[in-house]
């Protein structure tokens, strides 16, 4: 039982340590790649946010933020892969902080079809943060 957790565990895990790696390899002085998909991202949830809270609030510095998503992808993945309940916490705080993030499918229409492919992917990373919760 043992072996076939650490296997489980070192499976899970590689989905957040890899592409914390590739995300790592891709970073440059902009953020990288993803920078260019998570800049307009940022900006709407800030506007929203201000609107809401009725308080300017700072900018968010998308590098910055990477930065932060990459350390807890990479850092968390490796301590889950060895049983520590602080690398699943680790996860869970990138998956609670991006997922709603990445996969805004409530800013478009019900029965479009970027609206099914973001809230079917924003679902199954809802069972990854479930998952990681039982841990």
């Amino acid at each position: 039982m043992g072996f076939s957790s650490f296997l489980g565990r070192v499976l899970f895990a590689s989905l957040f340590i890899l592409t914390a790696w590739q995300m790592f390899n891709e970073f440059d002085a902009n953020g990288g790649p993803i920078s260019k998909e998570l800049i307009p991202k940022l900006t709407v949830v800030k506007k929203n946010l201000s609107s809401k809270l009725g308080v300017a609030l700072p900018d968010i510095d998308a590098r910055q933020f990477i930065a932060t998503i990459i350390f807890l992808k990479g850092v968390g993945g490796i301590l889950f892969v060895f049983g520590s309940t602080f690398g699943s916490f680790l996860l869970l705080l990138h998956l609670a902080i991006t997922t709603p993030l990445l996969y805004d499918f409530y800013n478009y229409r019900p029965g479009k079809p970027k609206y099914n492919q973001l809230l079917n992917d924003f679902l199954l990373v809802c069972l990854n943060f479930f998952y990681l919760m039982s841990c």
